[in-house]
């Protein structure tokens, strides 16, 4: 099994979600194909799929660097080692 990255041990699961949706998507009227969730202040951002992009804008302007899928919760992606958990 590989190593697990360091990143995802130090993100604590207590951490809520700011909103329910986008919210630079819902300021900016654009279309949301899937959010995601900052592990470290809890922003809501969309996907990459999506055309703003606010998940890893959120990242590369905070460095925050584990999100997760909301609301299904399956997994957690790490900006820094571009892997998934």
């Amino acid at each position: 099994m590989p190593k697990e990255c360091e990143h995802f041990l130090q993100k604590k699961e207590d951490v809520s979600q700011n909103t329910k949706s986008c919210e630079e998507c819902e300021k900016e009227h654009l279309p949301v194909v899937a959010i995601r969730m900052c592990l470290t202040c809890g922003h809501v951002g969309c996907c990459d799929s999506s055309i703003g992009k606010h998940a890893t804008k959120h990242f590369e302007e905070t460095g925050h660097p584990v999100m997760k899928a909301i609301p299904e919760d399956i997994w957690k992606w790490c900006y820094i080692h571009k892997e998934y958990f």
